[in-house]
């Protein structure tokens, strides 16, 4: 399985949605829009799960095309790399 990333989604986008679009490129194993945790509001971007023959050709065919009047980017999601946080209260760091 591949994992895609899906940015700049409009806020109204559905799961349901993205799914329909990404189908017709392929089988879609799953669809995850990212939420905020604290207010329950999507964030913009999202995954999509499909084989890796699939994926390739949904990420050429859907990168750049508008949806809800935004240009969508979509690419290979990336593995997260770990660190990186860091400090977000803004008081200095105490070692």
């Amino acid at each position: 399985m591949t994992k895609i990333y899906v940015g700049n989604l409009p806020f109204s986008a559905t799961d349901a949605e993205i799914r329909e679009l990404f189908a017709a490129h392929g089988t879609v194993e799953s669809v995850s829009i990212i939420t905020d945790r604290d207010t329950g509001r999507p964030r913009g971007f999202g995954f999509v799960e499909m084989s890796r023959a699939d994926a390739s050709r949904a990420i050429q065919n859907l990168n750049g095309k508008e949806l809800g009047g935004r240009p969508l980017r979509v690419n290979e999601a990336q593995e997260r790399t770990s660190g990186g946080g860091g400090n977000r209260s803004g008081a200095p760091k105490r070692w």
